[in-house]
């Protein structure tokens, strides 16, 4: 007769370590990724190793590791935001050249807006803007799209970090998804099967911040030990206000969110000022993100005080 010992070791040896906790009962450590925009074409299978890799650095780097019974969810949406955005046909400030559909305008209005806020936070004055928009003769004012692409222009020469050109289209991406219910079922509805009742730590990147906390607000379960918003452009007037009410996830114990003051996509931080919640989000502005546009992922995860928070909410 197999003895008690002997029938556990097999048994070990028989399932991954994920099956052998989960037979026992125990819990399971869980991340999951929350991608952003600009994936659509990709391998998700590329983007997981992606985050872990990075991951796996910035644990390194604090002189941890990430746990072996660790379990990762990465719902992937990239190729159905590009589909639903190109259905809505929104021109870029610079491609406009009559006024369009009312869809057009508000999409256009919601640029204007954001070109203002990026030019003040960047420090750009009114005579720069002038200089851009040279000696052209129409009314200045969010409604002239060439007064817009000026103010773009202008925050420029600003910029080490994404190009008002590349800016544009990751805004066209984020008012699709925030401007439109039908889209958001859509993407949300991807990554919400990939949430049920265990406790998970939640890292969200980019765009996948506005979507995390589109789907977290709704929630009365899972516990999440950690929600982790890197990137992340909710401090924006523009995108912030169709949130509000703004609240604190009810199944988010805490909130980190993290950005590289050079990334202008997180231009604000998630302070009282721009995204007032309580119990208040912790903001890491310190961060300095490698990346050549100072946004992408694998800057902000293989950080110590990132990757190091992360595993101490697995543990």
């Amino acid at each position: 007769m197999i003895g008690r010992r002997e029938f556990m070791a097999g048994a070990t040896a028989a399932m991954s370590a994920l099956a052998f906790h989960e037979a026992r009962g125990e819990p399971i450590r869980r991340i999951l990724f929350v991608h952003g925009r600009a994936q659509g074409g990709r391998n998700v299978a590329d983007i997981r190793r992606e985050w872990i890799k990075a991951l796996k650095e910035g644990a390194s780097a604090a002189g941890m590791a990430l746990p072996d019974d660790l379990n990762i969810a990465l719902p992937f949406y990239g190729d159905e935001l590009d589909r639903l955005t190109a259905e809505f046909d929104l021109p870029l400030a610079a491609d406009v050249t009559a006024r369009g559909t009312a869809e057009q305008d508000a999409f256009l209005a919601f640029q204007a807006e954001v070109a203002q806020d990026l030019r003040i936070k960047a420090g750009v004055t009114d005579a720069e803007v002038d200089d851009a928009y040279g000696d052209n003769p129409r009314p200045k004012g969010p409604l002239n799209w060439e007064w817009v692409q000026a103010i773009f222009r202008a925050i420029d020469s600003h910029s080490d970090g994404i190009t008002s050109d590349a800016l544009q289209i990751a805004l066209r991406d984020v008012y699709v998804y925030n401007s439109s219910p039908a889209v958001r079922r859509i993407i949300n509805g991807i990554v919400s099967r990939e949430i049920d009742d265990r406790p998970t730590v939640i890292i969200a990147h980019s765009l996948g911040s506005v979507v995390a906390y589109y789907i977290l607000r709704e929630l009365t379960a899972p516990k999440v030990p950690l929600l982790v918003t890197l990137g992340s452009p909710l401090g924006i007037r523009a995108i912030r206000r169709p949130l509000k009410p703004l609240h604190h996830p009810a199944v988010v114990q805490a909130w980190l969110n993290g950005y590289d003051n050079r990334d202008v996509v997180a231009l604000y931080p998630l302070d009282a000022d721009n995204f007032d919640i309580d119990p208040a989000i912790e903001n890491i502005a310190t961060l300095r993100n490698q990346t050549e546009n100072r946004h992408g992922i694998i800057g902000y995860l293989d950080k110590p005080k990132i990757a190091g928070r992360i595993i101490e909410a697995l543990n």
